[in-house]
């Protein structure tokens, strides 16, 4: 790994642990706080939510200084509001301070996607944003099963305690190892937002909010499809989880070369159908426990092969605009988080299996890639030329 990536991967550490770390200390927050899971799990909201906000504001507010400075403010905010959560006495202190917690998560692997496009080398610029989300999948293999322990076992105040140090760590690397960049001179932001007007721009976003919502189909559901359909106990669930993270880091690495070798708009299109096929064995496969896990590792390293081509198939249609198109990435994506949660629960209140958000996954990845075509079709009609080994970076 490039030294100078390093930041960013840890910063997607943090990242990572916090916003998945939620799952796992529901049970213990809410008795703690005296509120019912389902209410606690509210928590969850309020961090998507903050992720939404945040990412196109603060870029908006903070776009016209320097790379760095944005990136070392983003952490400042990230690692206090943990560190508020920490402490948080109430659970309406602890709402907002998810809710602020989540407001750097996109501006942060915006600017940052973008930063490391910038120091890549040529013809290597989405594996060099696949380094900043590998942090994300390192998360879920370590930092989340580690957190849940914590939580579990001692206090999940000090599970957040464990976020905060790790965001004093990415404060320090960024201060010491991220090249500094300049500024975006003579910024527009009219012309910046400009980008929001572009029919390719909404293209994308729905691509992003549909089908990725397909992963957290089934992710949001795991638990339960691995205990009452494939049989497992409760205390293996860590470890599947574990074997999804690991699959979501060769899936990452995976998609940063097939979006350098083709394009990242082809590269989308055809891990969204891969992750529709994938997702369509899984319902049918889940009551075999070899099977299972298999698909597990499968479905994971295909979902999470789409982190990097599809920022920079945002950053790559937004010439002018590429900070504040890519956090829009990062706010899409968590809108895909709700979406998915929330349609592939609804097979189940009305009485189907655990393998039955599969399916509602597999058809909005089929939409999300019925998108991503649309995207490649737009672009020929228009005698867009898109290249495969050269990206629009911020001047």
């Amino acid at each position: 790994m490039n030294k100078n990536l390093l930041p960013l991967t840890l910063g997607g550490l943090g990242i990572g642990i916090t916003e998945f770390v939620m799952m796992g200390l529901l049970p213990d927050i809410a008795k703690d706080l005296t509120v019912s899971i389902p209410k606690a799990g509210h928590l969850i909201s309020a961090y998507a939510l903050g992720v939404v906000i945040g990412a196109p504001l603060l870029i908006i507010i903070a776009g016209k200084y320097p790379p760095k400075k944005i990136l070392i403010a983003l952490m400042v905010m990230f690692t206090a509001f943990n560190a508020f959560s920490a402490f948080a006495p109430t659970f309406n202190t602890l709402f907002i301070a998810r809710l602020l917690s989540g407001l750097p998560h996109g501006a942060f692997f915006g600017v940052g996607s973008v930063v490391a496009s910038r120091i890549a080398q040529k013809g290597k610029e989405a594996q060099a944003v696949s380094m900043m989300f590998m942090g994300l999948t390192i998360a879920n293999i370590i930092g989340v099963p580690l957190g849940t322990y914590i939580g579990h076992n001692f206090s999940w105040r000090i599970s957040f305690a464990v976020v905060v140090a790790v965001g004093l760590i990415t404060l320090l690397s960024l201060k010491l190892w991220l090249p500094a960049l300049e500024a975006a001179k003579n910024r527009d932001l009219k012309a910046e937002l400009g980008f929001f007007k572009k029919k390719e721009a909404w293209i994308i976003i729905l691509m992003i909010s549909i089908g990725t919502g397909g992963l957290f189909t089934w992710y949001s559901y795991i638990a339960p499809l691995m205990t009452e359909v494939a049989g497992f106990s409760p205390g293996a669930v860590t470890y599947i989880l574990m074997l999804a993270g690991l699959g979501m880091m060769a899936g990452n690495f995976i998609g940063g070369l097939l979006a350098d070798k083709y394009s990242p708009a082809k590269a989308s299109a055809v891990l969204l159908l891969a992750m529709m096929v994938a997702l369509t064995i899984v319902h049918f496969v889940s009551a075999n426990q070899v099977l299972a896990l298999v698909m597990t590792f499968i479905t994971g390293a295909v979902a999470f092969s789409l982190a990097a081509p599809i920022q920079m198939l945002m950053i790559q249609s937004a010439k002018g605009s590429e900070m504040l198109a890519a956090s829009a990435s990062q706010a899409s994506f968590n809108i895909g988080n709700a979406l998915g949660a929330f349609f592939g629960g609804l097979p189940l209140v009305y009485g189907f299996d655990y393998t039955s958000p599969a399916y509602v996954g597999a058809a909005m990845a089929l939409i999300g890639a019925f998108f991503a075509f649309w995207l490649i079709k737009s672009k020929s009609n228009n005698n867009i030329a898109e290249p495969k080994q050269k990206y629009a970076v911020m001047h």
